[in-house]
C-alpha cells in the first residue's frame, strides 16, 4: 500500500497516511479538525530497503562467483612451506 502526503489548506499542517490505493482521499485535518486537507504531490513510490543488505554482489551469477572464488584462493606455489634446517 502506498503512503500519501497531505496538507491542510487551513493550518498548513502536513502529514502522511498509509492507505490502500482505492481509498478516497482524506479531507479532515488531524491537527485542526477542519475539512480542508488534500493530497499533495510527494516524492513518489520510492524503494524502501529493509534487511541486512542489498548489494550488487548479492545477485551475481554462479559463474561469476566461481571465478571470483578461484581468484581469491591461494595458489599451490604460495602454500608451500619452507622447511627449517
Amino acid at each position: 500500500m502506498p503512503t500519501y502526503d497531505y496538507k491542510c489548506n487551513e493550518c498548513n499542517h502536513t502529514f502522511e497516511l498509509y492507505q490502500h490505493i482505492t481509498e478516497n482521499p482524506v479531507k479532515k485535518c488531524p491537527a485542526c479538525g477542519k475539512l480542508k486537507a488534500g493530497r499533495i504531490i510527494g516524492s513518489g513510490g520510492a524503494v524502501i530497503f529493509k534487511g541486512s543488505g542489498f548489494y550488487q554482489t548479492d545477485y551475481r551469477s554462479e559463474e561469476y562467483k566461481s571465478k571470483a572464488k578461484k581468484e581469491t584462493e591461494p595458489s599451490k606455489t604460495e602454500t608451500k612451506t619452507v622447511k627449517e634446517k
